[in-house]
């Protein structure tokens, strides 16, 4: 009988894995890695990435968060096999941990980027519109296509209606057809849309253009923005007038005015 070596039995045991995390120099990377179900979004995966995303939020070395996927999609939504013949109970608990998922990406310090690559559809749409930026293939696509099976995508439609407007919005959620990486640029649900060969290059790119800034500032910034965003004109400027008089006591922000006056690098505390 033969055996396998260590070392391939240690890539077969990874690539089993459904989540894989990686950092470097303070940029974390995680990898949908669900290519055979085309990275569907099935309860332990949510509840996986949820206990990962907390993790990378308490840390302080982690900047910043690269959401990738492996295969040729970038996540197809709920796992369907899972949404057949359940309880209500069931359906609300798998719907309950999917918005948990989206808050708890949001409510991270850390800005989070996501790399799509091939198709993002259903809640993998709304895992992209949630992320705070997303850098796209030429090749990928954006849908919400759940009219076309009887189950409408409502709570994809929160995050996708925040970030392309009703009528736009309306549109995809609709019809259900996808639009192209170039349209989502143009409608704001992506930020670029780049070749396939230097979407991990690019998103790499700004991830560390990212890191540079403080941390903590960065934390500061991405919290305030969330609260301020669905806040009346008047109420977003009392609030942020609050947010910018703490955030000029800090440390970091003192640094930061001296490093531009003095003419060098800035020193960031640890977060």
């Amino acid at each position: 009988m033969s055996r396998s070596r260590p070392e391939e039995s240690m890539q077969a045991l990874t690539e089993q894995e459904p989540l894989l995390t990686e950092s470097v120099d303070g940029i974390v990377r995680i990898t949908l890695n669900r290519p055979e179900r085309r990275n569907a979004l099935s309860l332990g995966l949510m509840q996986t990435m949820i206990e990962r995303f907390r993790a990378i939020g308490s840390s302080n070395e982690a900047k910043v968060v690269v959401l990738a996927a492996a295969g040729k999609v970038f996540c197809s939504g709920h796992d369907l096999s899972e949404l057949r013949a359940r309880s209500e109970a069931d359906y609300r608990d798998i719907f309950d941990t999917c918005i948990e998922l989206m808050s708890t990406i949001e409510n991270i310090p850390q800005p989070v980027i996501a790399e799509v690559q091939g198709m993002a559809t259903a809640a993998g749409c709304q895992l992209a519109a949630t992320c705070d930026l997303v850098i796209a293939s030429e090749d990928a696509s954006f849908a919400t296509p759940g009219v076309r099976i009887g189950l409408f995508c409502s709570t994809p439609m929160v995050a996708l209606s925040r970030v392309v407007g009703r009528k736009r919005a309306l549109e995809m959620l609709l019809t259900g057809m996808p639009i192209d990486a170039q349209t989502a640029v143009e409608w704001g649900l992506a930020n670029r849309a780049v070749p396939g060969d230097e979407l991990k290059e690019t998103t790499t790119r700004l991830a560390r253009d990212i890191a540079e800034a403080s941390s903590y500032v960065v934390g500061v910034g991405k919290r305030a923005f969330y609260e301020q965003i669905e806040m009346a004109e008047r109420d977003a400027y009392a609030h942020t007038k609050e947010v910018m008089t703490a955030n000029s006591l800090a440390e970091d922000a003192q640094e930061g005015i001296g490093a531009f006056l003095e003419k060098r690098k800035p020193c960031w505390r640890e977060r």
